[in-house]
């Protein structure tokens, strides 16, 4: 029988936390310790916790997000289990997160300077200032307009370097492009 683990209720405000999607036969067995107003379920064990949900990212006044299987799952409701060591403080004033670009995968994401895989190279920035480069990035990764400015020879070159100045540098945007 499951062990009634319950962390105090205020261990989960203002906190940054990446969740890995896993399969339901996870939770199977395990007791329902909380329902949220809006649906999300929560089992809590002593590595820690399972959040079943429909909806991820900002919480109320936490930044939770899920990495997703792959191949991913078909249900919009997922699983995700993370580690209690894995809740790292968040809040607006300090330079908390830093940016990572995955060029394969033509994505961007951000994570805590806490994460153990941070490498202190990318520059770490205020939760406002990383949202604005995040946006800066995906423009750069999505549309091509932008590039008709430039001599280049493959645009995908362009864009990582561009990016890496993004993630690497204090920068601005303005700067970087006139500076290539």
């Amino acid at each position: 029988m499951q062990k009634n683990f319950k962390p105090h209720p205020n261990s989960f405000k203002n906190t940054f936390c990446v969740f890995h999607e896993v399969l339901s036969s996870e939770i199977e067995g395990l007791k329902k310790q909380f329902e949220s107003k809006a649906g999300s379920t929560y089992y809590y064990t002593e590595s820690g916790m399972y959040r079943v949900s429909n909806h991820w990212g900002r919480l109320a006044n936490s930044k939770w997000r899920l990495v997703a299987r792959e191949p991913e799952t078909e249900s919009k409701t997922k699983i995700g289990f993370a580690n209690w060591n894995e809740f790292y403080p968040d809040n607006a004033e300090e330079k908390l997160y830093y940016i990572e670009a995955d060029f394969d995968k033509n994505n961007v994401t951000y994570q805590h300077k806490k994460n153990p895989k941070y490498d202190n190279k990318a520059i770490l920035r205020t939760s406002f200032e990383t949202t604005k480069r995040i946006k800066q990035i995906r423009n750069l990764q999505q549309l091509t307009s932008w590039a008709k400015h430039f001599d280049y020879d493959d645009i995908d070159d362009l864009r990582k370097q561009i990016i890496n100045e993004l993630i690497y540098t204090e920068k601005t945007l303005d700067e970087i492009k006139r500076e290539i």
